[in-house]
């Protein structure tokens, strides 16, 4: 974070904030990052648990395997659709109470996939429990980002990133136990949102707290408060929300077509190509453990050049081989990339956003994030149609690849403007002491 900014935010509590990092009680602060972590862990409940059965779904509603596809994805419309909205409703009334309402909303919307026979209105309430979802998802990101500053926000971020990916690899298997049920019964996982958001009205203070200069309405939204001010103000939310939408894109990608991929080298086996597809989760899991570290050394812009690079490789590993083994390997290195990734851009989200304004700007990183899950199979899709699934895959090392580029060439262009900054200071200072000849 840079040194200014970092002042700034010790100066007084944060405008949205769950808890001020340097008056709030450490037991109130620890009851809701566990509180907070609970709720991040549906975030990835949403399409996991009912991965295992959509083709159950299909047949017994008699629809496409399409029409079956969109159960998992709908709500990534709605989500996407939702964010802006949700996001001023935060930075209006705080985090507890619309993360409550979320919370409730996505137990009782996902939920009712217990009781629906009818395709239509399955569809219909996953939609609206896509518009639950968002308000679960931001809510928890700027709940979390708002407890700690600095190295001990990093730390959080990086459990964060755990919690989702565990649930990445624990939630499916959930899911497959319960469809032995009934193709109904993993829907009844999404009710524990109820007794969840119940939890939050307690564990979470309802106050908004004041900003740096004292001022509780800094963050009501106003003529001020438009989407485009915010963006414009602060172009680096523009990058920021395009890498996030990228990163979603490739990995929903390798989720959809991975199987396909090792059905043409002869693996079949749902067991097997069940450890393929949990392989990033799981990296990704231990991967956010270490983002701390990792960040320290290599600062933000590098350490998303690393990811980058990791992806293009994971890809074109994916295209080019057919040995089972470096098939298993590209998609966990794939899942070190997901997991620096993650925490990453939530993380500079905050630290570009202005504090009245976060609840917005991390629901757009929602809306970054689902829209990139919901692109994904119609893009690649259509890629893999035209040439092959290893064409699919290079396509999306390709664009991993040209995004990696862009991100160099700002990372040249801002190492260049810090020289030339330096060398203007130098001129302005007037001359030096002599060089030392030893250095």
């Amino acid at each position: 974070m840079e040194p200014t900014r970092t002042a700034h935010l010790a100066g007084g509590p944060l405008v949205t904030g769950v808890a001020a990092p340097t008056t709030a009680p450490v037991a109130g602060r620890r009851t809701a990052l566990a509180v907070l972590l609970a709720g991040s862990l549906l975030t990835v409940l949403a399409g996991a648990v009912l991965t295992p059965v959509v083709e159950l779904i299909r047949t017994e509603l008699r629809i496409s395997g399409t029409a079956a596809g969109l159960v998992l994805t709908a709500h990534g419309l709605s989500l996407a659709l939702a964010g802006p909205l949700v996001g001023r409703a935060i930075d209006r009334w705080g985090v507890r109470t619309p993360l409550a309402l979320g919370l409730i909303l996505y137990g009782l919307a996902g939920g009712a996939g217990l009781a629906t026979d009818s395709y239509p209105l399955l569809i219909a309430t996953r939609l609206l429990f896509g518009v639950g979802a968002a308000l679960v998802f931001a809510g928890t990101t700027l709940g979390l980002l708002d407890l700690h500053e600095g190295a001990a926000r990093d730390r959080t971020m990086g459990w964060r990133s755990t919690a989702i990916s565990l649930g990445g690899v624990l939630f499916p298997l959930l899911g497959g136990v319960l469809g032995g049920i009934s193709w109904h019964a993993p829907f009844g996982v999404y009710l524990l949102g109820v007794p969840l958001g119940l939890v939050t009205l307690w564990a979470l203070p309802g106050r908004r707290a004041a900003n740096a200069s004292g001022d509780v309405s800094a963050g009501r939204p106003g003529r001020s408060g438009s989407l485009w001010n915010l963006l414009r103000g602060h172009p680096a939310l523009v990058g920021i929300y395009g890498l996030q939408a990228v990163t979603s894109l490739l990995l929903y990608g390798v989720l959809v077509f991975l199987p396909l991929r090792l059905a043409e080298v002869g693996i079949t086996e749902t067991a097997v190509v069940a450890v393929f597809t949990g392989a990033p989760s799981l990296v990704m899991s231990i991967v956010g453990l270490g983002y701390p570290r990792i960040r320290a050394r290599l600062g933000q812009l590098r350490l998303l050049a690393v990811t980058l690079a990791v992806f293009t490789a994971a890809l074109i590993t994916l295209g080019l081989t057919g040995a089972p083994v470096l098939m298993l390997v590209a998609p966990a290195v794939f899942g070190i990339g997901m997991g620096l990734a993650v925490p990453a851009l939530t993380v500079m989200v905050a630290e570009h956003a202005p504090p009245a304004r976060r609840g917005q700007a991390t629901a757009l990183l929602a809306s970054a994030t689902f829209a990139g899950l919901f692109v994904s199979p119609l893009l690649l899709g259509s890629v893999q149609a035209a040439t092959s699934t290893r064409g699919t895959f290079l396509a999306a090392a390709a664009l991993s690849g040209a995004t990696l580029a862009l991100l160099v060439v700002r990372l040249r262009g801002g190492s260049g403007r810090r020289q030339r900054g330096g060398r203007t200071a130098a001129r302005r200072a007037g001359p030096g002491p002599p060089p030392d000849p030893g250095r």
